[in-house]
């Protein structure tokens, strides 16, 4: 039984990934923003093992610190952090851009992922083991017009969980760096703010990813035998040529 600290669980690849890590006995953090959410799941996930639930906003790092800080001894033995959590805004091209959508894309996919890292890194130290996967997006691998933003971030992603590898292999801290492609969750409906009818079109004509699919590569990559550090996967689904590219049926 491991420990493992997810950071947006109560959605999307995030709460796909706690229901499978719950199933497979592990102990788990759970952590959003929405404390109703997360109640919720908490009620669910206890039926199978034993689940404690974080609120915060991973863009404030006030709260991250405090809410880390809050965890019982007995809890912050951490051996897994996933950084899941993420968010894209807006899809429009530089000159138009919003940038309150910028803010919010940096903040949260870059120095969220930050803040949240940086005092599990040290527990991790502490103990000379431990592993972080970072979710990152196919995105960061070719960048496209009227996300450069979103793209930037993800490509920030792989660098820092680059960094990572760098300076805590050698204390014994496995890092991965997962780039899904096209998964179909409430991404796209927050990124064009709410309009289910165009989130609806990213996902036509096609078999997108689901998160489940993602879940299973992170169950995957932890419970690899400790001598396998798995440093990046990109996930495509069946349609999906490369980040810009997907055949649709017609």
């Amino acid at each position: 039984m491991k420990t493992i600290f997810i950071t947006g669980a109560t959605s999307g690849i995030g709460k796909a990934t706690a229901i499978l890590l719950a199933q497979q006995k592990n102990k788990l953090i759970i952590c959003g923003r929405n404390q109703n959410v997360l109640d919720e799941l908490k009620a669910q996930l206890s039926q199978q093992t034993e689940i404690f639930s974080l609120n915060f906003d991973v863009r404030n790092s006030d709260e991250v610190f405090s809410a880390i800080n809050s965890l019982p001894e007995d809890w912050k033995n951490i051996d897994v952090l996933i950084n899941n959590a993420g968010n894209a805004h807006g899809l429009d091209p530089i000159s138009d851009g919003d940038i309150n959508d910028w803010n919010a894309m940096l903040d949260g996919n870059v120095k969220g992922l930050l803040y949240v890292s940086q005092p599990i890194i040290k527990l991790m130290k502490e103990k000379q083991n431990g592993q972080i996967i970072n979710i990152s997006s196919v995105a960061s691998r070719q960048t496209y017009a009227n996300g450069v933003v979103y793209c930037a971030s993800k490509k920030a992603v792989d660098v820092i969980s680059e960094g990572m590898r760098i300076e805590l292999t050698e204390f014994g801290i496995r890092v991965t760096n997962i780039q899904p492609g096209a998964v179909k969750t409430d991404f796209s409906k927050v990124r064009f703010k709410g309009d289910s009818e165009r989130a609806a079109t990213v996902y036509a004509g096609y078999e997108p990813l689901l998160p489940e699919d993602i879940a299973d590569t992170i169950a995957y990559c932890i419970n690899a035998p400790e001598r396998v550090s798995i440093a990046e996967i990109a996930i495509y689904p069946k349609a999906q040529a490369e980040p810009r590219t997907i055949y649709r049926k017609s």
